[in-house]
């Protein structure tokens, strides 16, 4: 089902990369009291997450961008939001993200979908009784989708929302060579070599050999200019890809949506900078249960919007609760 949206950028702020740019870069969130907590997952390793709210109330699950965090402010602006109409939340630190290196050469990408259900999972089996949703930014939305997919009618949760997705990987990864997108893509493959560098540097230290014998075989990375690169000598190394094109061919959620059964609310930015036209599915490719609710402007993850004469805020702080809501009330 496609949806009318009613985000309207904020007057000074229409250009798709001011959008993208402001956001990510200048707001400031005062984040509502956390309690971070560590997971011991299957394969001996760990994951860090962040919660917010106490109580038996309904529990969102969070997860962030490509090279973000818990402590990323579009995540901690939607808590404080979640927090204030009465919702708990539970922001997932992809591996090596919250501050602290994991223990093994496995990093997080964008068709990892292993940690989300082992949170869920541990999570359920806490509290079978809780209505839980999740919510994903960027990648982190890819993976959600992914796993919605990939779980059908598996899963115990009342909704999903979705933002900025990548929905076909491979043409993301392309769209971010051309023209200013570049900028983004020399900034972000610039911090995933970076946490390459500081994993391998990590498991020298704590003597994880076999471990560490993963990260050498990559090689150096000076070269690295593009995703295409990257993901060819890191992602595909690393995991049970054969290359670059086959980890995006399996790892793009575009070819998962007919299979949600999850009411999913899917937002989509046309003039996303990190993203091509045709990326963007049809309505015949959605199932029954998903939502596709487009926006003429709002960059990436950014959709800044009038609060009043000189002042803006944040559409999603708004429009994330207020889906959530209405479908917890469905579900009652």
């Amino acid at each position: 089902m496609l949806i009318k949206s009613s985000f309207k950028p904020v007057w000074w702020c229409r250009n798709r990369h001011l959008q993208t740019i402001i956001p990510s870069l200048f707001r400031k969130v005062t984040p509502a009291k956390l309690k971070r907590e560590r997971l011991i997952t299957e394969d001996g390793d760990f994951i860090d997450v962040d919660f917010c709210g106490e109580g038996e109330k309904p529990l969102i699950i969070l997860l962030h961008g490509l090279t973000g965090s818990s402590q990323s402010n579009y995540i901690l602006g939607l808590q404080n939001s979640l927090l204030e109409q009465g919702l708990r939340s539970v922001a997932l630190n992809f591996r090596g993200c919250s501050g602290e290196l994991n223990q093994t050469s496995r990093c997080y990408h964008s068709g990892e979908t292993g940690d989300i259900h082992f949170l869920y999972r541990t999570l359920r089996a806490r509290e079978p009784q809780t209505p839980i949703a999740v919510v994903g930014f960027s990648i982190g939305g890819n993976v959600l989708l992914k796993w919605l997919g990939e779980q059908g009618n598996a899963l115990d949760l009342f909704a999903a929302v979705a933002i900025s997705v990548p929905f076909d990987l491979g043409k993301c990864a392309t769209q971010l060579d051309i023209g200013f997108s570049k900028i983004y893509r020399k900034r972000l493959i610039r911090e995933l070599k970076d946490y390459i560098h500081l994993k391998r540097q990590h498991l020298e230290r704590i003597g994880a050999k076999e471990q560490l014998e993963h990260i050498k075989q990559i090689g150096s990375l000076h070269k690295v200019r593009s995703f295409w690169q990257y993901d060819q000598r890191v992602i595909a190394q690393l995991y049970d890809f054969s290359s670059a094109e086959d980890y995006y061919q399996r790892s793009s959620s575009r070819q998962f949506l007919a299979e949600i059964k999850v009411p999913t609310l899917l937002i989509q930015s046309q003039d996303d900078p990190f993203m091509s036209a045709d990326i963007i599915p049809s309505k015949q490719e959605l199932s029954a249960s998903v939502s596709l609710e487009l926006t003429v402007a709002g960059g990436h993850v950014g959709f800044m919007q009038s609060g009043g004469l000189f002042k803006f805020d944040y559409w999603l702080d708004s429009r994330i609760p207020a889906f959530l809501i209405q479908q917890l009330n469905k579900a009652v």
